[in-house]
């Protein structure tokens, strides 16, 4: 067995036998460390020709110690898979900053960066395998709705630059040697869509696969993804992929969250993520919920049967993660429920079709 097709099996062997954590946000592990323009453009970006502050996914190559301490914090606090800090490590994305020819570079060092830090803690916990995401966000584009308000049929992105930035990254993630693909946050299923036809195409070249988990987002209380799905709609558009796990990050805290969690629980014949925010925003675009209130409700969502991996997302911290990792420690992971072979289809509902 290759090393790849060992560490497969390791995390496979691992989420059967108990409830995997996941790390906490990236994002607010960095705001902490209240870095200016001059930290993230270092010295090889010293003279580049526009503003870089707040390009987190640049600070893989000017600020490496910063980052990979923050994967140490996680992986201490008791994560078993940190994600590389590539949320907005896409061309699409780096547009906004003048960095897009930097994507590969952004997401092979990112994996490397995370790689080290999971071997190194490792190699202190022998019996305790830790693994790296490479996260993939979803851009700054969607594919299915209009930045017009007076053009509904405009379109920003389409389907195949989607294709080839997703298919770039998730190269990068390869090569610099994450354990699985992460295509988080979706909000918009179509680009998620293109981010999975392009992890195929590269599977295929590669003649390798690597897990892949898939995490949408609940953007309000309507229960809904922004481009309108319910949980279940946007598990029948990417079931297709066979992933290692569905699951729903970001936007809503845990209260307004579990219901959609449940949901996703009920028909989802894989396992099952959940990384909730820190609550909802407060009036300073600050995250409230602590530590304890995050692990007791998490906790309790893994009494209930509802999850296989737990983390945390905007607002979190190692703090909470720690909490978090000791609330499930104990608590068996969800069964994957057999489901029935049927005609399931999606636009914005669900549809399934009964003999």
């Amino acid at each position: 067995m290759g090393k790849q097709a060992k560490r497969i099996a390791a995390l496979k062997a691992a989420s059967a036998r108990r409830i995997l954590v996941l790390d906490g946000a990236m994002g607010t592990m960095i705001q902490d460390r209240e870095l200016g323009e001059a930290d993230y453009r270092g010295t090889r970006f010293a003279d580049h020709g526009s503003d870089l502050k707040g390009n987190n996914d640049l600070l893989t190559l000017t600020q490496p110690e910063i980052i990979g301490d923050i994967h140490r914090l996680y992986l201490e606090a008791g994560a078993d898979i940190i994600e590389t800090n590539t949320f907005n490590a896409t061309a699409i994305s780096q547009m906004d900053y003048g960095t897009q020819g930097l994507a590969y570079e952004l997401n092979r060092t990112a994996a490397e960066l995370a790689r080290a830090a999971a071997t190194a803690v490792e190699r202190a916990d022998p019996d305790r395998p830790r693994f790296v995401a490479g996260a993939i966000g979803p851009t700054s584009r969607t594919a299915s709705l209009s930045p017009k308000v007076e053009d509904p049929g405009f379109r920003n992105v389409d389907f195949e630059t989607l294709r080839v930035a997703y298919g770039e990254a998730a190269r990068g993630l390869i090569d610099g040697g994450a354990d699985i693909l992460l295509v988080e946050t979706v909000f918009d299923t179509l680009n998620a869509r293109a981010a999975l036809f392009a992890i195929d195409e590269l599977f295929e070249e590669l003649g390798e696969t690597l897990p892949i988990m898939i995490s949408g987002t609940i953007t309000d209380l309507s229960g809904r993804t922004l481009s309108g799905q319910t949980a279940e709609a946007f598990w029948n558009s990417v079931r297709h992929a066979r992933p290692f796990s569905v699951g729903l990050n970001c936007a809503l805290g845990p209260t307004e969250l579990r219901a959609h969690v449940a949901e996703l629980a009920r028909v989802a014949d894989t396992l099952v993520s959940a990384y909730p925010n820190a609550g909802l925003p407060n009036e300073m675009g600050g995250y409230d919920e602590t530590p304890e209130a995050m692990a007791e409700h998490l906790g309790e969502w893994a009494r209930a049967g509802l999850v296989n991996l737990v983390g945390g997302c905007c607002g979190t911290t190692a703090a909470h993660i720690a909490a978090i990792a000791e609330a499930v420690a104990d608590v068996p992971p969800r069964s994957i429920p057999e489901v029935p072979r049927r005609l399931r289809l999606s636009g914005l509902e669900p549809f399934e079709l009964r003999a």
